[in-house]
């Protein structure tokens, strides 16, 4: 029975293993008491399986491991799934915003790279995404891009999703995106 528990701890290992997280900001904020100062620590971090997968944790605490492993814990709760294109690009074009904070991710041909400034990069690697240029926009806090980037990737659609959106076959949908946009081509 002592080997039980052992067994399900690693199999708790196992399970993390299959993510991988980015340490995206850390912030150091004081509390002036009558002693002096008390700093506490506040950590964003993006978590994913790098296969479509990824979310973002915020964690605070008196030290900078412990804030650590609280936004890790809170970015596994907070998953979301991205629909990838060949599992390694987006779909389409797509813009996203929170706060004052707006970013604009396009789908890149194979061989661009991850074209992105500091917090989206963390999200599009932890993503799995390998070819992709992105801009942020207006505000530069990590916080704010990477809500905004979520955003983004929550507006992605897949061919498949749209056609069953529509209620037509996804080669149908496919073909008309190579004639030039089918009937909306032909009456402009």
């Amino acid at each position: 029975m002592a080997r039980e528990p052992r067994e399900r701890s690693g199999d708790r290992e196992k399970a993390d293993s299959e993510f991988v997280d980015r340490l995206v900001h850390i912030n150091r904020v004081a509390k002036v008491v009558k002693g002096g100062r008390r700093f506490g620590f506040a950590a964003l971090v993006v978590v994913g399986d790098q296969k479509g997968r990824v979310g973002f944790g915020h964690g605070k605490a008196r030290e900078v491991p412990e804030a650590i492993r609280k936004a890790t814990e809170a970015a596994k709760r907070s998953l979301v799934r991205v629909p990838l294109r060949e599992g390694r690009t987006l779909h389409h074009d797509v813009n996203g915003r929170h706060g004052a904070g707006k970013v604009v991710v396009r789908a890149a041909p194979q061989g661009t790279g991850i074209i992105a400034g500091g917090p989206m990069r963390a999200v599009f690697e932890t993503l799995g995404v390998q070819d992709v240029v992105a801009k942020s926009l207006g505000s530069s806090n990590p916080y704010n891009l990477v809500r905004a980037t979520f955003d983004a990737l929550k507006n992605e659609d897949s061919p498949r999703s749209v056609a069953a959106r529509r209620g037509i076959k996804v080669s149908s949908l496919q073909s008309r995106r190579r004639d030039g946009g089918g009937e909306a081509g032909a009456e402009a």
